[in-house]
């Protein structure tokens, strides 16, 4: 009876790992359908009124709004924006506060210059780089609005985004909706590798948080270049995490766990910068994966012992662990299958060596087919479909961007474990800046 009951556990535990091991083979497969078929039912299903329709509100009923721009070293940026803003937007109850955090090149004069030109131009320095949630929670005291509009200096909201953002807070269905994160829209289209994020931004954008949105009425991680935020809800999270690598992602998951809601609003479409070169995507990549790593191990032991009282957020927390577990088995099995062809060859086993060849080929093509539909919903979706002409770039999204994923995960987990262990850091270094090209859609 004993021998039984061991060969039923063992084979129990054995089909446990079974099933486990093929959950995490086929999860970018599982994990691009769910993206699929959830922007489906954002788009079919939902309620899209926010989205479709909005209303011009008069002057008297505008909400007061603040524009904070948290700049360090931004000279080549900062003027070219505050004149976008304040020469362009479709709104009048706003202001614009620079956080001026440590610059040593000429922000700070050119934002004073600018000051005696526009009276609702305001400018508060910070003698030393402590990053930008520091810069931004100083900020949220100095804020006159009711509603904090986060921008980065290389960022350019459409000129009817503010108009279009109240319409996401003044009724009373809204009264929990925390913030509101805008499209993004790649401005840098003139190299290859940039072109190739105007892909990953609409797979991003417009398929993941809209399956988020459709899924748990949520998302995962706002968008720090540019985000409505309610700042009474900043206040009751205590502002952001000073030490986190992502402000953005982790105050998004802070709103959740108190009830609020994030919402994602594709109708509102800004434009942004991205890195041109390999190594500053790469360093990108490693500040967004430390940042999701911070958030996973911050709210581990809350989903662990509280899965119930959590259950609303309990599918973003399975999808974070999954993806953090993948890149780890991502990485040993891709060892392992080179120390297994590499012992093929040795041995001259030609017949396994192909046959090993011949199985990856077909997983990857599955991997790959499941990453094109995610895509192709992504490109036909966002924007009314102005971005297809894109779809041939891609290959080099899925190739390149699915294998730095993992790689990022793994090479950040432990500075992010060191995160929350105390020892975070959140000073930063701005990218190089070019001068501001057009903001229309090419």
């Amino acid at each position: 009876m004993t021998m039984i009951n061991h060969l039923f556990e063992s084979t129990t535990s054995g089909t446990i790992i079974n099933i486990f091991l093929l959950v995490l083979c086929l999860y970018p497969i599982i994990g691009s359908f769910f993206w699929f078929c959830g922007s489906l039912s954002y788009r079919f299903l939902r309620n899209t009124q926010y989205d479709d329709n909005w209303e011009v509100l008069p002057v008297k009923k505008q909400p007061w709004v603040t524009i904070m721009i948290p700049a360090h070293d931004e000279e080549i940026m900062i003027e070219s924006t505050i004149r976008y803003l304040f020469d362009n937007l479709n709104y009048t109850n706003y202001e614009i506060l620079i956080m001026n955090d440590g610059s040593t090149d000429k922000t700070k004069d050119i934002v004073m210059k600018l000051a005696d030109e526009y009276p609702r131009l305001r400018m508060i320095t910070i003698l030393k780089n402590k990053g930008k949630a520091h810069a931004f929670n100083i900020g949220m005291h100095f804020a006159k609005g009711e509603y904090i509009l986060s921008n980065d200096a290389d960022t350019i909201p459409e000129p009817d985004a503010l108009m279009k953002y109240m319409n996401y807070f003044i009724h009373d269905r809204d009264m929990n909706t925390s913030a509101v994160t805008a499209n993004m829209d790649v401005q840098n289209r003139t190299k290859l590798i940039c072109k190739s994020q105007t892909v990953e931004f609409s797979s991003i954008v417009g398929v993941i948080k809209r399956s988020q949105s459709a899924v748990n009425d949520s998302m995962y991680a706002y968008s720090g270049a540019n985000t409505l935020y309610r700042k009474d809800f900043l206040i009751d999270v205590g502002g952001f995490r000073q030490d986190r690598a992502t402000e953005d992602i982790s105050i998004a998951w802070d709103h959740q766990m108190i009830g609020a809601v994030p919402r994602f609003a594709p109708n509102i479409v800004f434009h942004m910068n991205v890195p041109e070169t390999i190594k500053d995507l790469y360093q990108q990549r490693k500040r967004w994966a430390q940042g999701g790593t911070e958030v996973w191990l911050t709210n581990f032991k809350k989903f662990f012992f509280h899965p119930i009282k959590h259950r609303y957020q309990l599918s973003m927390f399975v999808d974070s662990t999954l993806s953090i577990m993948w890149s780890f088995f991502f990485a040993i099995t891709m060892l392992i299958f080179i120390f297994t062809i590499v012992s093929f060859i040795i041995e001259g086993d030609w017949e396994r060596f192909f046959h090993a060849f011949y199985m990856s080929f077909i997983f990857v093509t599955f991997e790959m087919m499941a990453g094109f539909l995610q895509l192709l919903a992504a490109l036909i979706l966002d924007h009314h479909g102005a971005k297809f002409k894109y779809l041939i770039f891609a290959p080099l999204y899925m190739l390149f961007y699915w294998m730095v994923n993992p790689i990022t995960i793994i090479t950040t987990f432990i500075p992010a474990w060191q995160t929350i262990m105390g020892r975070g850091i959140g000073t930063w270094v701005s990218p190089e800046r070019k001068k501001m090209v057009s903001s229309s859609t090419k």
